[in-house]
């Protein structure tokens, strides 16, 4: 009788154990392997921003070689260049979810790109998680959910950089320059959001298209202006080019550039460094030029993370912490997802992501989503290029939810 009680005890214990650790997987995944797809820019217009690629590939090889991947499983990434064009992005997108089954698509960049696979990752319900792009369409729980941008979005910098010239420089006459996209209207309706009641101060506003070969003659248009405050939104090649112009004809503005045209290399050193000296950017994030973080542990473990993964690269560059950055979140919501791994429940564990501190973080800065917003950075410094370095300008300046976002 003693030995019919203990097996039916066993049986009871087995039947029960299932519900307690049942393994559920998704597309890609297996007890040795999590299998995730990108798409980056590694050659044509956008191939300045290729670190994106190179550091999320060169941190799972870390997180593989030094903790056996996460809870077990190797971290495959399949990173792919799409040239920075939206069709190229869609074909092999398309071929990532549907061939190789990835679980979802992390990382990825360019506005454009991921602005045209948005529908197809929703209709699919695939995660198109923390990816480096922002407009307010891909800030969009409501109407896309499975769309999770990792970005400073850029109503949200366009508002700060609004915010500091109101209370800051409150008599400024300014001209703008901005991207005739989505990507520029979006910094320009967040930079007259910030200035409130003194958007009438905007004296004249330019548009720049991509394709256009220089921006020369919107630089003189806005100068001609009599403006003494230049806020320029556009990409690398077309940033790169106003600052020269702006150096060859000795207009000396108060200069405000995107975060996204803030990269030494891929910016400020092809329009050079002189003509760079002074320009004014956002930062959110702790730099290797600040000697504030010389005994930071966050910012050691990142210089060795550096020195050992990504030796050819420069650790001071903007885009190498925020991608740094970016590559810790993913890594934290897959381990939070334990032995449940289904795009269904990494997309909550996106989403339950609420005030984490990353190391690299300023003191303050948190990053925080929900399941009903999808703006996770909210705060930031401004920060001044004295010829070598970004140097802080400003204390924090935060943008609540309620301004309109």
């Amino acid at each position: 009788m003693r030995s019919t009680l203990i097996a039916l005890a066993a049986v009871a214990s087995l039947a029960a154990w299932p519900a307690f650790a049942q393994k559920a997987y998704g597309p890609g995944v297996t007890d040795t392997e999590i299998k995730l797809g990108q798409t980056v820019a590694y050659s044509g217009p956008g191939s300045a921003y290729s670190m994106v690629g190179r550091m999320h590939v060169a941190y799972y090889k870390m997180l593989n070689e030094t903790k056996g991947g996460i809870n077990g499983r190797k971290i495959n990434l399949l990173s792919e260049d799409d040239a920075y064009t939206p069709p190229k992005t869609v074909e092999v997108t398309r071929k990532l979810v549907e061939n190789d089954q990835v679980l979802a698509m992390v990382a990825s960049m360019g506005t454009p790109s991921q602005t045209a696979i948005q529908k197809y990752m929703n209709s699919r319900k695939v995660p198109q998680l923390l990816f480096y792009a922002s407009s307010t369409g891909l800030h969009d729980p409501k109407n896309n959910p499975w769309t999770v941008p990792f970005s400073f979005a850029y109503d949200i910098e366009g508002e700060i950089y609004g915010k500091y010239l109101r209370t800051e420089r409150p008599n400024a006459k300014i001209a703008v320059l901005f991207q005739n996209d989505d990507v520029g209207k979006s910094y320009l309706r967040g930079l007259k959001r910030g200035l409130g009641d003194k958007a009438g101060q905007i004296l004249k506003e330019a548009t720049q298209e991509v394709s256009d070969p220089t921006v020369d003659s919107q630089v003189l248009q806005l100068q001609a202006t009599g403006a003494d405050t230049f806020v320029a939104f556009t990409s690398n090649k077309a940033g790169a080019q106003a600052i020269r112009k702006v150096a060859a004809i000795g207009w000396k503005p108060f200069y405000i550039v995107p975060y996204v045209a803030s990269s030494i290399t891929g910016v400020l050193t092809p329009a050079g460094l002189d003509n760079s000296t002074g320009l004014v950017s956002t930062y959110w994030f702790k730099t290797p030029s600040d000697p504030t973080w010389a005994d930071d542990k966050a910012m050691k473990e990142y210089l060795a993370y550096f020195k050992k993964y990504l030796p050819n690269d420069d650790p001071g560059d903007t885009t190498s912490v925020y991608t740094y950055m970016g590559a810790q979140l993913v890594a934290m919501a897959l381990e939070r997802c334990g032995d449940n791994l289904t795009r269904e429940n990494l997309l909550k564990q996106i989403q339950g992501l609420k005030d984490v501190e990353l190391g690299m973080l300023l003191p303050g800065s948190k990053v925080s989503y929900s399941a009903d917003d999808y703006y996770p950075i909210r705060s930031a410094r401004l920060a001044r290029f004295d010829g070598k370095s970004w140097k802080p300008l400003s204390e924090l300046i935060t943008v609540s939810r309620e301004s309109g976002n």
